[in-house]
């Protein structure tokens, strides 16, 4: 595989058959109805209302509750004629299938968790029952929840001392013999942490808990923190006798819970909110992956996927040393990267280089007729400044909610910190971020998902959400959106860096790198600055996405650029009407987009077999 070549152009059917398959109207009518559109978005308002009521996410009443309403709908698409189905109707109930399987795999690995911290967790039983009694409107004994809450605040407070116990040295899993007691350190815990006097902590049992565990339990304490709160505020001052018999058991127990989860978070996990904290991730294993890569219908295994990133990445390098001896470095493209990061404006000028890099990207997609973008979308955007506590995840830029959120230099920053993010968003490096994150990218994708088949936003993957974004960036280098050698070092610089997720990505959830080491590559084979790069790698592995997400970048950034490919042929679809049309099909697995574009109808038991960059 060779990863610079266009995959090979072939037709796949008539102009006519293209045009319709697009979705653009050749002749007046109305579509013919669809039966799924409807069952998915009855399915996902029932489903959420579920979800809000049951609100609580251990409560077994929401785990059975939600399982059930999925096995019926299961039932219900089992039941359906699916070889009378349009083919976009066997998409959507594809995508169904796919997302039932997705909750119910989920929901198990959740289950699974929380039994093997149930110790951990078994003070959270008391509080279901207090917030599931209110959910079916059952009376409550202002003095009986007095009592649970003081035996509450109790369990919580022995429980605290366990894992306290558990984090010194030479703690075991069972009870220690007293001749052990001259091992324990006593200052391993910080005395002002403790929930009692701290004399007694040699009598209890140790409770061991890993960073991991412990970073995903001080969620599960804060939610039943807050249980506790919800339940106690639909009583207060409303129920005779309910403050004056709950009010000190319930603060107690509240602050317990609350030291708990900072045990838990800054003691065990040691996450403090600082620079330093350590970087915890819990790598999900090649089944996990190999699941997931089905559900997002790559036909690729994990090691074929490292193959293509290593691809890639070779490529990468071999350009940016193109672009190096243009710049008079020779082959030395790191001299020419370290050059092009000095391009930086000053501090508080971002925005303006922003805005205007934004303006210029419009223009260029307007003079060359690439895609529609309608007034609206154009006004309806702008900028915001991340602070210097989002930078520690987000060192570059992001998009959410009309917004570009933009990275540079706070004033609490240290001097080098400073100089750090100025030299990582500097101008060739911020000049085809700006169109990856707003227009044709982010901020298009998202408005056109607000307007176009809206049910789709349940099926959501990375794979189109984020490379659609990166596909722009691969079709802008083909059309020369470069100025010369050192923004094509700047866009280089982001492939690269795409591929390089790729890669260490897939080879922490495979158990192959650590977190230093993946900074490290990060550094020393992108080119990143190290502050940058443990900030890349903090939320890669924070577990707040998907473990593909990272590798979903640059992926279906290929597969959509093997898709027009396809279909941009002489006498097919133009670059507007191909464009336009992916935008329409919603944020879904890429091989389902081809399938509608195309019209190919598939079968119900279709699983992913499109190899869209050949075999690696």
């Amino acid at each position: 595989m060779v990863p610079q070549s266009r995959p090979v152009r072939r037709r796949t059917g008539s102009s006519l058959a293209l045009l319709v398959a697009a979705g653009i109207a050749l002749f007046p009518g109305a579509p013919a109805a669809q039966v799924m559109p409807p069952r998915v978005e009855r399915f996902d308002s029932d489903h959420g209302a579920l979800r809000r009521f049951y609100d609580l996410s251990t409560s077994p009443l929401r785990l059975a509750r939600l399982t059930a309403f999925e096995a019926d709908e299961a039932g219900k698409l089992a039941a359906l004629d699916f070889e009378a189905l349009s083919v976009d109707d066997r998409i959507d109930h594809l995508l169904m299938q796919g997302h039932l399987a997705s909750l119910s795999a989920e929901r198990a690995r959740f289950t699974a968790r929380l039994a093997a911290n149930a110790e951990l967790l078994a003070f959270g039983e008391a509080i279901l029952e207090l917030e599931q009694a209110r959910w079916r409107l059952q009376p409550v004994d202002p003095r009986a929840a007095a009592d649970t809450l003081e035996a509450l605040a109790g369990q919580i407070e022995g429980i605290a001392a366990r894992v306290k116990a558990g984090t010194k040295p030479g703690a075991r899993g069972d009870a220690a013999d007293d001749d052990d007691d001259e091992d324990v350190d006593e200052d391993s815990v910080d005395a002002d942490d403790d929930a009692s006097d701290g004399d007694d902590d040699d009598d209890v049992l140790p409770l061991s808990v890993t960073p991991v565990d412990a970073r995903w339990a001080a969620r599960l304490v804060d939610e039943f923190e807050g249980a506790l709160g919800t339940w106690a505020g639909e009583y207060a001052d409303y129920l005779p006798g309910f403050t004056w018999w709950t009010d000190e058991p319930l603060k107690r127990a509240r602050d317990e819970a609350r030291a708990l989860s900072k045990l838990l978070r800054e003691k065990v996990a040691g996450l403090e909110g600082e620079d330093d904290d350590p970087l915890i991730g819990d790598p999900i294993g090649r089944d996990a992956l190999v699941d997931d890569l089905a559900l997002g219908r790559i036909a690729y295994s994990p090691e074929e996927l490292l193959a293509i990133g290593e691809a890639q990445f070779a490529w990468c390098e071999q350009q940016m040393r193109l672009a190096a001896g243009e710049l008079g470095f020779g082959d030395d493209w790191r001299a020419a990267l370290e050059s092009v990061k000095q391009a930086h404006v000053d501090p508080g000028a971002q925005d303006a280089l922003v805005t205007a890099q934004a303006r210029e990207a419009l223009r260029f997609l307007d003079d060359h007729d690439l895609v529609t973008v309608p007034e609206l979308c154009r006004e309806t955007w702008r900028l915001r400044m991340i602070d210097q506590q989002g930078q520690r995840t987000l060192p570059f830029a992001a998009y959410g909610g009309q917004v570009m959120l933009v990275a540079y230099p706070t004033a609490g920053m240290d001097h080098e910190a400073k100089l750090m993010s100025m030299r990582g968003n500097n101008e060739h490096f911020s000049r085809i971020v700006t169109p990856h994150e707003l227009m044709p990218g982010h901020h298009l994708q998202g408005f056109m998902a607000q307007r176009e088949a809206t049910h789709r936003r349940l099926f959501r993957t990375p794979f189109l959400a984020e490379g659609w974004a990166l596909y722009w960036e691969l079709r802008l280098w083909e059309l020369d959106w470069a100025r010369d050698a050192r923004d094509r070092i700047g866009m280089l610089f982001w492939r690269m860096h795409r591929a390089a997720r790729i890669l260490v990505s897939l080879r922490f959830h495979l158990g192959e790198l650590t977190p230093d080491e993946m900074i490290d590559f990060l550094v020393e084979r992108v080119g990143h600055e190290r502050a940058s790069a443990t900030s890349e790698v903090r939320r890669y592995i924070a577990g707040d996405y998907s473990p593909l997400y990272q590798c979903a970048y640059l992926i279906g950034g290929l597969q959509l650029q093997a898709l027009h490919a396809e279909l941009v042929v002489p006498g097919g679809l133009t670059e507007r009407q191909f464009h336009d049309a992916v935008l329409r099909q919603g944020a879904i697995p890429v091989e389902l987009i081809r399938a509608a574009l195309t019209a190919t109808p598939l079968p119900r038991d279709h699983t992913a077999a499109w190899r869209f960059a050949g075999d690696p």
